[in-house]
């Protein structure tokens, strides 16, 4: 079992850490590079005079459509050295069929590597790019902070907290935690009481991936900082965790957008690579 089909979605020609990254993560796992290049038309219907709507749907679709094509050459030569099996493909979609179109294509990938949807230089489409690949593709997304240059398996580190979305992530994660020479199983603060609950936070799924053959641990963490996203990256740091697997959007998506959320926060924060899924 392994990752046999690799996704990354572009919509902007500045994503060149983020395709160098996917690049790197099938060269390891010897898999097919599936690029999705995609012009986005951000018109808004209803602020134009009468008349002139479809005059400026048609300029911004051109615009899309002629972006898409120049963002796909750049992408062909940028993969034409490489020595890994690659396809590229591109596509135009209004504002509110992006999720669809990247979904469809999540969803018959084994991976989707993204870059972080925020912070600094983070294109504008990156946010509903990757919350299709994990809700419409229902696919596991690797998001890397930075640039993924030579990916590393000795190190992992799971935040496991026995939600239906953290076992997900678990799943999908296992061909990069067998190969792993250590994963940590971090729980933190766990509730003595709950119907899942067990004297041994973290036992069972210590138990199942031991019979995989993963070597992992369990380390039970007290909450001494208000975010769990904070604990959990200043774990990562100190145990010299090379990856991050965790359950993404254990609370609604809009609930996460205003009043914050382990996800959200690791979406914008983390400082190793995480591997999210739900």
């Amino acid at each position: 079992m392994g990752y046999k089909t690799i996704l990354t979605v572009l919509t902007n020609a500045n994503q060149q850490k983020q395709l160098d990254s996917a690049v790197a993560m099938t060269r390891r796992e010897d898999a097919h590079l599936d690029v999705f290049c995609m012009g986005v038309d951000h018109t808004q219907s209803g602020y134009y005079y009468a008349g002139a709507s479809a005059y400026v749907f048609q300029e911004s679709i051109d615009k899309a459509v002629a972006a898409a094509g120049e963002l796909e050459e750049k992408v062909r030569d940028r993969l034409d050295p490489e020595d890994i099996r690659w396809s590229v493909d591109s596509a135009v979609a209004q504002v509110g069929g992006l999720s669809t179109l990247v979904g469809m294509r999540a969803r018959y990938s084994d991976l989707v590597v993204l870059n972080r949807p925020y912070g600094e230089g983070a294109p504008a489409d990156a946010e509903a790019v990757t919350e299709a690949a994990l809700f419409e593709g229902a696919a596991p997304v690797l998001i890397v902070p930075d640039e993924l240059k030579e990916p590393s398996a000795r190190r992992f580190m799971i935040a496991w907290n026995q939600s239906n979305e953290a076992l997900a992530a678990v799943r999908r994660a296992l061909p990069l935690l067998i190969a792993a020479e250590s994963v940590e199983i971090t729980v933190i603060d766990p509730s003595p009481s709950g119907a899942r609950r067990r004297s041994d936070p973290g036992g069972a799924l210590c138990q199942m991936l031991t019979r995989h053959g993963v070597k992992a641990e369990i380390s039970v963490l007290a909450r001494t900082l208000p975010l769990i996203s904070d604990i959990l990256n200043r774990r990562a740091t100190e145990i010299g965790a090379d990856m991050l697997v965790m359950g993404a959007y254990g609370h609604s998506r809009f609930r996460e957008a205003i009043l914050g959320g382990a996800t959200r926060n690791m979406l914008e924060k983390a400082q190793v690579p995480v591997l999210m899924a739900r």
